[in-house]
């Protein structure tokens, strides 16, 4: 067994041939059998032991990684490959992947994760390891290459079953065919998903969000002036801008100027609360009684840079809970199936009904207007935006 002063990292010569060897990190040590992994790359070539090796030992790299999460809420984390006590024996390295050889699934939420997951909301993790944790307990943990249209319909059928929305099966195979698919081109393997073209009926169980009738927002705008406090003043600022419960929730007091010759709000994304889409970022006339709650939480303000501090007490906006208390105070005073997001609604149903352009529209509620030349310059002024706004008021 020869140490070759030039030959590749990982690697030594014995009998010509070139061998991988490389130490297991002292925290993963009851992962294995052996303090070391080594193996034969089955090459005299140095140019090839080279490739070889670090193909090798990048993937005990993304698998020492998946080794050290702490998954707690994962589901299927008990079929995880954790490589514990096998029949391996002593001085034997586990099976690692080589030319043609594919990842679990559970290691490829841990690749995904790794290099997509970085500045990504929690949301995103939880989408990635629930949506897969899902195919691991119905379908078990296997290699990429190793899943079948059989399993893939079994998986649906499951879902389907447990008696899922439609729209909540769509996300569900979105996510998995989105994890398995970039797994598979970052470790160079070719496949075809089996996920993708699964038929199911995508309207099932899904109920459309109603839009309020003007009467309705009236009536509830003059509840919340009665009220007059913090959660009241949500109420009235999404109910006359169309903002996003999540964008109103995450405000800053710099974000809402009422001083400006058009008073507006200006949605960003924070730190504590990322935005949906790109087009979301944008600016939007204050009117009506949108106007009067941006002046009742300026003047309120103490000691704070939030508009709604009770939602932000911690790393991220907590719109999940204002959606909850709003939900249940609006309930008694609007029709079924109308909710904060109805507001939303609302007011794109508003600005048809006085004729306003479809990319006005669309700029105000921070929807993706279609068509590439909406792509280019900076929009409408805010007085071209006020004037329609006024108008719905």
């Amino acid at each position: 067994m020869l140490a070759h002063k030039n030959a590749p990292e990982h690697t030594f010569r014995k009998d010509g041939i070139f061998y991988f060897r490389r130490r297991v990190p002292s925290d993963l040590s009851h992962h294995y059998t052996s303090r070391q992994i080594a193996f034969s790359l089955r090459t005299r070539s140095a140019p090839v032991a080279a490739a070889r090796a670090s193909r090798a030992a990048q993937q005990l790299d993304e698998h020492w990684y998946h080794l050290r999460i702490k998954d707690r809420d994962l589901p299927g984390k008990h079929l995880l490959r954790m490589q514990q006590a096998t029949n391996v024996p002593i001085g034997h390295a586990p099976p690692v992947a080589m030319e043609g050889a594919s990842v679990k699934l559970s290691e490829a939420v841990a690749i995904y994760l790794r290099l997509k997951g970085r500045d990504r909301p929690v949301t995103f993790k939880r989408a990635a390891e629930r949506s897969c944790g899902y195919v691991i307990d119905i379908c078990g943990d296997k290699d990429l290459l190793s899943y079948t249209k059989a399993d893939a319909t079994r998986f649906r059928d499951v879902l389907i079953e447990r008696e899922l929305a439609g729209s909540s099966i769509t996300r569900i195979f979105g996510t998995v065919r989105s994890v398995i698919n970039f797994a598979a081109s970052e470790i160079g393997v070719t496949l075809n998903n089996p996920f993708t073209g699964i038929y199911y009926d995508r309207q099932s169980g899904v109920t459309d969000r109603a839009s309020l009738p003007v009467d309705v927002i009236r009536t509830v705008q003059g509840e919340c002036v009665k009220l007059d406090d913090e959660l009241r003043w949500m109420v009235a600022l999404v109910s006359d801008t169309g903002l996003r419960l999540a964008e109103a929730a995450g405000l800053q007091l710099e974000d809402i100027n009422t001083d400006a010759e058009i008073p507006h709000v200006v949605v960003r994304e924070h730190p504590w609360r990322r935005l949906k889409t790109s087009t979301s970022a944008r600016e939007v006339p204050l009117v009506g009684a949108s106007l009067w709650a941006a002046k009742r939480i300026l003047s309120a303000a103490k000691d704070t840079s939030f508009a709604f501090p009770r939602y932000n007490k911690c790393e991220q906006t907590n719109a999940n809970s204002a959606s909850a208390a709003l939900n249940k105070w609006l309930k008694p005073m609007v029709p079924e199936r109308c909710t904060m997001h109805s507001f939303r609604h609302s007011m794109r149903d508003r600005l048809r009904a006085v004729e306003c352009p479809a990319d006005i529209v669309d700029q105000i509620g921070g929807w993706q207007t279609e068509g590439i030349g909406h792509g280019y310059g900076q929009g409408y002024p805010l007085t071209v935006l006020q004037k329609w706004m006024k108008a719905v008021e």
